[in-house]
């Protein structure tokens, strides 16, 4: 069942919080304009620097044989990036020859979820209605339940035992007749699941902890599953275990995986094996190393199997594409939203009238918006016009485009309406004859 609470917050201290968002609005609003030059800034450096690799770039034909003539050239190869490192965790002595090994840990947790819904009321003030909704589900870390609004559910959350998160990487990965260097090794993603060989004594010791949490005898239930043979595992003389459940690559914590409780923990074990990978670096020596372009930008990748120079590059210059277009979009909504904070007193100052507040509210958003968008606009082009002068210009034009638009044909517009809607001539009287 949901809870609710309601909140009330007087005119008065919703006309003191909007003039407090004044400070935060210009805030926002000079912090997403750097963001925007920045950001193209970035673009431009990018795309010249990918450029420039593709230029410089060179096949390497044999990795599995070193060519000193290919010392400090920038090659694109491909090979079985593999190891004899052993990787061990310490913690549930396990391992494997991988490149990594990797241990994620789970907890099931009820989970605190909120909406709110606000209403303006006459004489300013504003009413919220808060509803506080709650569900079990697997988190990456406990939560603390003493903080939940609904005292129903204050205190459910629990843990039979905590593990960190862990990843392990090996330090020696050969490439044919090279070794790769740490940045790429950790580029591998060629993850395989394992199936878990964990000592049956430590088993015995984390049942044994968890159900010491629980107040149950362990000893007491060894005795009772040994004296009944349909309850024990005869043939390696294992014990089933109560809280402990090993299942392919996954230590499960509670009494049933199909059937989780809350403080239940799910660890589960990956290791990164041996794959084909295709790079792009600088030769140095019997490694590799990132490349540094005339602007100052370094590059080197690893990407999974066998792949030209061309088609990585072209890659990477379409996700140069979306990520600046992502942060122009991500700008523009800031710059916008710094404005409405700067502005948003004015509504507010007519809270006690909310329909008038709600009207000059719109007008303010639409300002805003217009006024966001223009100045975002004239931020690209003269970042555009320090990098990539021909394009800044024609985004100048753009923006007084706009500005053309909105101040005078608005204008326009207005005296139109006004005209339309203004006091009608009286008919002329009709005379008799």
């Amino acid at each position: 069942m949901a809870y609710q609470e309601v909140t009330r917050t007087g005119y008065g201290t919703r006309v003191g919080n909007s003039f407090k968002g004044i400070g935060m609005g210009f805030i926002l609003f000079i912090g997403a304009t750097i963001l925007l030059w920045w950001n193209e800034g970035r673009a431009v450096k990018t795309k010249d620097m990918l450029n420039e690799v593709q230029n410089v770039c060179v096949d390497m034909e044999n990795p599995n044989k070193k060519d000193p003539a290919l010392d400090g050239e920038v090659v694109c190869a491909s090979a079985l990036a593999t190891t004899e490192d052993s990787l061990i965790d310490k913690q549930f002595n396990i391992g494997a020859k991988a490149i990594a090994l990797n241990r994620t840990v789970e907890y099931y947790q009820w989970v605190e979820h909120s909406s709110s819904k606000s209403e303006d009321k006459l004489g300013g003030a504003e009413e919220t209605t808060t509803t506080y909704t709650y569900k079990k589900e697997w988190v990456s870390s406990p939560i603390n339940s003493s903080d939940f609004k609904d005292p129903a559910y204050q205190g459910k959350n629990s843990t039979l035992s905590q593990y960190e998160e862990e990843s392990q990487w090996a330090e020696n990965v050969s490439f044919g007749a090279y070794k790769l260097n740490g940045s790429l090794i950790k580029q591998i993603s060629s993850t395989e699941n394992f199936d878990l060989n964990i000592d049956q004594k430590l088993l015995e010791d984390i049942n044994k902890q968890i159900a010491k949490t629980k107040g149950k005898d362990v000893t007491q239930q060894k005795e009772q599953a040994a004296a009944k043979p349909d309850t024990a595992t005869v043939a390696d003389n294992k014990m089933d275990l109560d809280y402990v459940h090993v299942n392919g690559n996954e230590l499960y914590l509670g009494e049933s995986s199909s059937a989780p409780e809350i403080g239940d923990v799910r660890i589960t074990f990956e290791k990164v094996v041996p794959a084909k990978v295709t790079i792009i670096a600088q030769v140095s020596g019997d490694t590799f190393k990132s490349y540094k372009a005339k602007n100052g930008k370094h590059f080197q990748i690893l990407v999974m199997g066998k792949q030209s120079s061309d088609e990585i590059i072209d890659g990477q210059k379409s996700v140069n594409n979306m990520l600046l277009w992502l942060f122009r979009i991500v700008g523009i909504m800031l710059v916008i939203a710094g404005l409405k904070g700067i502005f948003a007193f004015l509504s507010t100052l007519l809270k006690v009238i909310p329909f008038l507040s709600n009207i000059v509210g719109w007008g303010v958003g639409v300002v805003c918006t217009v006024i966001g968008v223009v100045w975002s606009l004239i931020i690209i082009a003269i970042a555009w016009l320090f990098y990539r002068p021909l394009l800044g210009i024609g985004l100048l034009v753009l923006a007084g485009f706009l500005i053309w638009v909105f101040a005078f044909k608005g204008k326009e517009k207005l005296k139109e309406l006004a005209k339309r809607n203004g006091p009608q001539a009286a008919p002329a009287p009709v005379q008799e004859n």
